[in-house]
């Protein structure tokens, strides 16, 4: 099914359309297509913030629940300084689905500030959170709408969010906000969930593949932190990491690059270029730009940096056999059809970057009933899951014919219709 995209739509009337290719494929009713049209609720709130120099800056910051058929909203908080109310209700559009596919008793939400967090003093960044918190207190909660991290957002920062939340309830509340530091209540495995849900998910595509790994290569556009661990983990492996790419651009070695190295480096905050000639010495790389990385020739291509990095200017570029979309929405819906006619795998982001979410479910019911589990068990159930929702999506794109994308999307869809639908629709009413 063909759709009609143009750059001057907003980004949740374009992720909106990606939804109108399923439609067909499953039964539903108008109701759900109509309450899937719209956010439940949205929160626009000016938060001012003294700075260290005595000055007050005012920052723009938003709350969106999309949609709470299956349960409380669930979504992360991102710092940007190029975050709007669009933004936010796209990625809490995205939500909904993700956490339908996962079968998580979630909907959808997303937050965002509209800052430079690298501007900020730790200071400064504190007082914005707290003071984010102190406009959507009453927005959120365990029952309602529970936040994570996001881009530029991590452990320390939730866990001053969520401390904020208990001082305004005068209550221990640790189920408001999940992706917290383990002494505050969260969980092992978070930090690296998005990554590890990726693996198990690139993995489990790639299975029966004749290819051994260390002859399968793979670029990543994106080096932060669900990038930074799931890059090594694929080195780790055995995969040939052959490039890797942050926003200053990306060094590629066809030979395989030295992850741990690099990691280390670009964590210590060295960029991944300059991490490159300090690790990699006497070796054969070469400087790239993130529009070469997106063109190279690889088995396994990753965009894991923000929306729209393949578009309509590059995707004939694009000679990769898979793509997997850890961030959301790398790749313009008015391309994905392109890429999919000319036999390139696309894995959909509404599966790949899941695994922060349902390890952000894990903390969620620690939380709730008051346990703690193992590092292990954490992997293990996360797995799984992942695991279980990939073989899905793979059985229902060749049962129906259609793309994985468009598969992921009917899954989710059907449990939102069948969620929507027990709340009661005019079918309820018929012959009253």
């Amino acid at each position: 099914m063909e759709v009609s995209i143009t750059m001057s739509q907003t980004l949740l009337e374009r992720a909106a359309l990606v939804v109108e290719e399923a439609w067909p494929y499953l039964e539903h009713s108008k109701e759900t297509r109509e309450r899937l049209a719209h956010a439940a609720a949205s929160l626009t709130v000016s938060l001012p913030v003294r700075m260290d120099d005595g000055s007050l800056s005012i920052f723009a910051a938003y709350r969106v629940r999309y949609n709470t058929a299956r349960g409380p909203s669930k979504g992360g908080i991102r710092f940007h300084p190029d975050v709007s109310l669009d933004d936010v209700q796209a990625l809490a559009f995205w939500m909904t689905f993700k956490c339908a596919l996962l079968d998580l008793p979630f909907g959808g939400g997303k937050g965002g500030i509209c800052v430079d967090a690298s501007k900020l003093s730790p200071m400064e960044l504190e007082r914005l959170s707290r003071r984010y918190v102190d406009a959507i207190a009453d927005f959120i909660g365990p029952n309602l709408d529970i936040p994570a991290p996001d881009v530029y957002t991590d452990a320390r920062i939730m866990g001053w969010m969520a401390d904020q939340y208990g001082i305004i309830h005068r209550q221990f509340t640790p189920a408001v906000i999940t992706g917290k530091p383990l002494a505050m209540g969260g969980s092992h495995g978070r930090v690296d969930a998005t990554a590890n849900g990726a693996f198990h998910v690139v993995e489990r595509v790639l299975k029966g593949r004749k290819k051994k790994r260390e002859k399968t290569t793979v670029a990543i556009q994106g080096f932060g932190h669900a990038a930074r661990p799931l890059a090594q983990r694929l080195f780790q492996s055995g995969y040939c990491v052959v490039a890797l790419g942050d926003s200053k651009g990306g060094v590629y070695a066809a030979h395989g690059l030295d992850v741990p190295s690099l990691r280390k480096l670009k964590e210590e905050g060295v960029a991944v270029i300059e991490a490159a000639s300090r690790s990699e010495k006497g070796a054969k790389v070469r400087t790239i730009t993130n529009e070469e990385l997106l063109a190279l020739e690889v088995d396994v291509l990753i965009p894991a940096a923000l929306e729209d990095q393949i578009t309509e200017q590059n995707v004939d570029d694009v000679r990769a056999k898979y793509i997997f979309e850890v961030a959301n929405g790398p790749i313009s819906q008015s391309v994905n059809a392109r890429l999919v006619d000319a036999g390139v795998r696309v894995v959909p982001d509404l599966l790949v970057n899941a695994g922060g979410v349902v390890v952000s479910h894990f903390e969620w019911v620690q939380n709730r009933t008051g346990q703690c589990w193992s590092e292990q068990k954490v992997a293990k159930k996360l797995e799984r899951q992942m695991v279980e929702a990939s073989d899905l999506v793979t059985a229902c794109a060749k049962d129906k014919g259609i793309s994985l994308r468009t598969a992921a999307y009917v899954l989710a869809l059907e449990r939102l219709e069948a969620a929507i639908s027990a709340h009661g629709t005019h079918t309820f009413f018929e012959g009253g």
